[in-house]
């Protein structure tokens, strides 16, 4: 029986990094990853990857950020009653509260003090910009270099920020861990878990079936229409 392949949609790089870490944790292969153009992308297009997945397993990781009081009326506002092949995820409220919530692993790549770190890093309004003050403490120059904004220039982020954080993910982040500190990491985790499981039977019995289920999930995807 093989590992399932499931396609994704996320709104940015450091996300990319992220769902693709979820998957390889959970059991499952990566398949495309769309999106990385932000929240009105991924929102536009709900429906298209909803109707995709229902031909093969899909992941959506959406930020909460400010748009919405909760992950519940933030679905219920996009995609009232996802389909079970889709497994559609809420961020509370940025991807940085994620990372943030493996303490210990953050604290030794930024070379900082562990004491330095939220504690409830989804209890914070803008974790983007507690990242970065955290940052502002590390004792390495490159640290701060790379992910404080210079003075003046009317970024929110350093030069190498994100290019920082996708590193963390992929080379330190310890999903498990950080779950114990994130509720809605550790229900995504589950989730993709589920979603794994669910698939693993349809593996290996797919045929010329799965090549047509795949040309109508692509197409779903790449017609504006149909999106």
């Amino acid at each position: 029986m093989g590992t399932p392949v499931v396609s994704a949609a996320v709104e940015g790089i450091v996300d990319d990094a992220v769902v693709r870490k979820l998957l390889a944790h959970s059991g499952g292969q990566v398949g495309t990853v769309y999106g990385r153009k932000g929240k009105s992308y991924l929102q536009q297009r709900i429906h298209g990857f909803g109707q995709a997945a229902k031909y093969s397993p899909w992941v959506v990781l959406v930020d909460l950020n400010q748009s919405a009081p909760c992950a519940p009326a933030l679905v219920a506002d996009w995609l009232a009653d996802p389909p079970p092949g889709l497994c559609f995820r809420v961020i509370i409220r940025a991807v940085e509260a994620w990372l943030m919530a493996d303490a210990e692993s953050l604290a030794r790549y930024l070379s900082v003090p562990g004491s330095r770190i939220p504690d409830h890093p989804e209890n914070l309004a803008r974790p983007k910009d507690a990242l970065i003050n955290v940052a502002r403490k590390s004792r390495r120059k490159a640290i701060r270099q790379d992910m404080v904004p210079r003075s003046r220039s009317g970024r929110q982020e350093g030069p190498a920020y994100t290019s920082r954080m996708t590193e963390f993910a992929i080379e330190r982040w310890r999903p498990d861990v950080a779950a114990r500190r994130a509720e809605s990491l550790g229900r995504a985790i589950r989730c993709l878990k589920r979603l794994v499981a669910g698939a693993s039977g349809d593996v290996g019995c797919r045929g010329s079936r799965s090549s047509s289920r795949h040309r109508v999930r692509n197409r779903l995807i790449q017609d504006p229409i149909l999106i």
